[in-house]
């Protein structure tokens, strides 16, 4: 059987709220979706919430999952969606006013120009940013996303996600090139 159909089967258990099939989701998925809140939160226990958060949720809309894309995509957007709340929740996640009217220069600042630089020195300056840079270069850099998805997620204007992204490029580089 295809990991599809198994993944099919599975969901149907899961539609009928069997919770072998409950669980089995859950393992397959846990660990990628807990490190996707992990970037986002920045702390090990909330996104352990969050994540947990969005599965219930999951479970609870399966209904909802079409199979227009994976599950793993679909699940990974409630998780976003969870962690970005938690963040509005707990005052965390606020884009600057001087950076939504901002002007956008150095657009295309590459982050391979520190490509020397490790993946754990990445991850360490990237989680020192503050919660938005790190918020918006994860979802595009990390998870893939692209800015129109990225304006569907955060609700933010397509200047300001440049301008934002831009910025926090900027920082993140700047933060390579000091340790290096």
């Amino acid at each position: 059987m295809s990991e599809e159909a198994q993944i099919r089967k599975l969901l149907a258990g899961c539609r009928r709220r069997d919770r072998r099939a409950q669980m089995e989701i859950y393992e397959r998925y846990s660990r990628q979706m807990y490190n996707t809140a992990l970037r986002i939160v920045n702390n090990r226990i909330d996104a352990e919430d969050v994540m947990q958060e969005a599965f219930i949720k999951a479970f609870d809309k399966l209904d909802q999952f079409e199979f227009r894309s994976s599950f793993g995509a679909w699940l990974k957007k409630i998780v976003i969606r969870e962690s970005l709340q938690w963040l509005r929740k707990n005052s965390v996640f606020r884009i600057d006013e001087k950076e939504e009217n901002g002007a956008i220069q150095d657009e295309e600042i590459e982050i391979e120009e520190v490509e020397n630089t490790g993946v754990k020195q990445l991850l360490e300056a990237l989680s020192k940013l503050k919660a938005h840079h790190r918020i918006l270069l994860s979802l595009h850099y990390i998870e893939g996303y692209d800015y129109e998805e990225m304006m569907q997620i955060t609700s933010m204007s397509y200047a300001n996600l440049r301008t934002t992204i831009s910025r926090a490029k900027q920082k993140l580089k700047t933060a390579l090139l000091q340790k290096i």
